[in-house]
């Protein structure tokens, strides 16, 4: 039986779930860091995370073996690091792995000198050989020997490494080339997301298909902003693609993190919060831009799956849902025919119709099972024609089906859930409730998001700054760029929700942390890490977005924001970063997606308005829903309420020449330009609709 390691002591989940190994893990740290040097021995790294399938694998192969282990506590410091945890960790040594011509990802596995410099890395390795991969262990002696008799090698490579590394991560920081900015800059670069268009299947790219939510909302802004029809139909696709694959969780709702098919019908099944902040907004959008109802449906389905499944009882919301569950990927999502017969009863023509409008076989769609991951293989007018039965009644017979099938398969064991609160991750989700909940609208969904963010100001914020995550009571910090970005953006998003003037003032003091710990101010530019951060063998820079965007351009965009309401003065360090971008920005849409719509913030400008009268009267709130009914891309709201004197401050830079009246008014801005004031809601929507 398995006695505990050193890791039994962390809060992390993912390290956690390593308590047990015969390795001798450390968490990264003073006392890891410092046994490898006074014995000079060369630190094993592994990083990962609690929902990452192949984590899992490796785990199983390698971790808990006996044999292995004892060769990596006999030759190697053993690290684990929680890439949720440390970011910077992640990614300062994925781009190792790059760098040697692979690609990067989960479990990244990396062998580092006592000095922290890489010199050898790689991902998943299997137990033995295979395919052409050599085996965990033969990799394990391979390092072990070169470290030992080829030690001078072995130096070399690591000091390249890190040289390279260095100026990777600065490279943004020193182009030099000048961008072409104009009113054009969607148009091209739509033109260049769509040449990875799948035309067929909708989407980017081929297989594995992820959501490329960033990519897709280019396409969306330049669709609505410029007219551009084909924009509009490929997102159209796009999204009608992704709710009906797969991809989605047609029971439960909420989306899975990506498809391993190009056709977006089986995925990996891990639900990520990001991804789902993401898409929440990107579905909220779609169903304002496009007046299509069954995006909005998807929105609200999406929320309903965060309130249930992924809602701390105080108010933030946790970070991730496994793959697997009882040992197996997908098995708490997947079915047979016989298991849904014995979820819905009644007779083999209403299995029919189930069966056929999840595409249930007897042969399966995942692996080799026999088992079937549900998509919408049959819409309701070919499952009318081919029954006899009205459309209204298989909407009726699938909607009490699949709510019978949900409920049988809340009795199956679940995957397991991180409950980490990431402040970043939370923003994400905390901004997209709040526009989704004033844009469908819900008041649920708004008074969601206003007590995570309460969640947040209370334990994951200390003197403006904020911190990373929190688990079981224990604060985990300090807080990254992309940390201190998002919680900007979210405290702006409930500032244009609410009106209250303390969200403006909590996004102030975030930003100002964040140009006084994060901003560069020989090359200009922000850096991932705060000054007074952990000092590892790079400060780097990222300006590119991953899975969520970028902390740089999502910095930029909340400057703009607060530049054109509150003060003038973050418009400057938002301009010179956005310039400092925007040749690499131009030349790689598909990896800086956000950056180009912030450039186009600042090139085309904003449509602010203003909204002056007293917060609580009906009067106010209704023009405030005309403004969110609309789907406005880079739209500025500012409230003005003649009873409360903080919200004077909030929108200072707004509030010339506008005075309260005898009931609630509304002003267009555009180019600080601003219309006349406005009483009526219809009268605010035509406004709107001008160009």
């Amino acid at each position: 039986m398995s006695t505990a390691n050193r890791l039994a002591h962390e809060v992390s989940p993912y390290l956690l779930q390593h308590s047990k190994n015969p390795v001798d893990w450390y968490a990264w740290g003073p006392e890891a860091l410092a046994r490898s040097k006074r014995e000079d021995r060369p630190i094993l790294l592994s990083i990962g995370y609690s929902a990452c399938h192949w984590c899992h694998v490796m785990e199983r192969e390698s971790f808990e073996d006996d044999a292995i282990a004892g060769q990596m506590n006999e030759n190697f410091v053993c690290i684990k690091v929680d890439r949720e945890e440390r970011p910077d960790l992640d990614q300062i040594y994925q781009l190792v792995v790059q760098l040697m011509g692979r690609s990067g990802g989960w479990p990244l596995t990396v062998f580092l000198t006592p000095d922290q410099k890489p010199f050898f890395g790689g991902t998943y390795f299997p137990p033995a050989d295979r395919y052409g991969v050599p085996g965990f262990p033969k990799i394990l002696a391979a390092v072990a020997e070169a470290y030992r008799e080829r030690r001078s090698d072995v130096d070399l490579q690591a000091s390249e490494l890190a040289e390279a590394i260095g100026r990777v991560s600065q490279l943004e920081a020193h182009r030099a080339e000048s961008a072409t900015l104009g009113p054009d800059l969607l148009a091209r670069a739509s033109a260049k997301l769509t040449t990875r268009f799948d035309e067929a299947n909708a989407g980017f790219g081929t297989r594995p298909k992820f959501p490329s939510t960033m990519s897709v909302d280019l396409l969306l802004r330049h669709g609505a902003l410029d007219h551009d029809e084909r924009s509009l139909a490929r997102v159209t696709r796009t999204l009608d693609a992704m709710r009906a694959g797969g991809i989605y969780d047609q029971l439960g709702g909420g989306f899975h993190r990506y498809s391993t098919d190009e056709k977006w019908l089986v995925p990996h099944f891990e639900k990520m919060l990001y991804d789902n902040a993401l898409l929440l907004r990107l579905y909220t959008d779609g169903a304002r831009a496009l007046k299509n109802e069954g995006f909005a449906a998807t929105a609200r389905e999406i929320a309903t799956y965060v309130a249930r499944e992924m809602t701390h009882a105080q108010g933030g919301f946790f970070a991730t849902q496994d793959a697997d569950s009882e040992g197996e990927e997908g098995r708490f999502f997947v079915w047979t025919r016989v298991e849904v017969q014995q979820a819905i009863g009644g007779d083999l023509g209403r299995t029919d119709i189930v069966c056929s409008r999840f595409g249930i076989t007897p042969r399966g769609n995942f692996e080799e099972s026999g088992k079937t991951v549900l998509f919408e293989a049959d819409s309701v007018p070919e499952l009318a024609i081919r029954s006899g039965k009205g459309p209204s009644e298989i909407r009726r017979l699938l909607t009490e089906s699949s709510e019978a099938m949900f409920d049988a398969r809340e009795k199956r064991v679940k995957p397991f859930r991180d409950e980490k609160i990431l402040s970043s991750w939370n923003a994400l989700m905390i901004g997209a409730l709040a526009e989704a909940g004033r844009a469908l609208p819900d008041a649920a969904m708004l008074a969601a998001a206003e007590r995570a963010f309460a969640y947040i100001e209370r334990e994951l914020m200390k003197e403006g700054r904020v911190l990373r995550h929190a688990k079981d009571g224990v604060v985990k910090g300090p807080g990254f760029l992309d940390d201190h970005a998002f919680v900007t953006s979210a405290a702006l998003d409930l500032y244009e929700a609410t009106g209250r003037p303390g969200y403006m003032a909590t996004a102030r003091r975030v930003a100002d942390a964040m140009l006084a710990h994060f901003w560069d101010e020989k090359d200009g530019g922000m850096f991932f890490t705060p000054d007074d951060g952990e000092g590892l063998i790079v400060r780097a820079k990222d300006p590119f977005d991953h899975a969520i965007p970028s902390g740089t351009s999502m910095a930029a965009t909340a400057f703009l924001r607060l530049g054109a309401i509150a003060d003038e003065k973050y418009v400057g360090p938002a301009t010179r970063e956005l310039e400092r971008l925007a040749s690499a920005a131009t030349s790689n849409p598909f990896g800086m997606g956000q950056t180009i719509s912030a450039l186009d913030r600042l090139v085309r400008g904003s449509v602010d308005v203003v909204l002056v009268g007293p917060r609580a009267d009906a009067r106010t709130q209704a023009l405030a829903d005309a403004v969110f009914a609309r789907y406005i891309p880079h739209r500025n709201l500012a409230w003005l309420d003649p009873s409360d004197p903080l919200s004077t401050e909030a929108c200072s830079v707004l509030l010339p020449g506008k005075a309260a009246h005898a009931e609630p008014v509304a002003y267009v801005c555009r180019s600080r330009t601003c219309s006349l004031p406005m009483t009526g809601a219809e009268e605010l929507r035509a406004a709107l609709e001008e160009r």
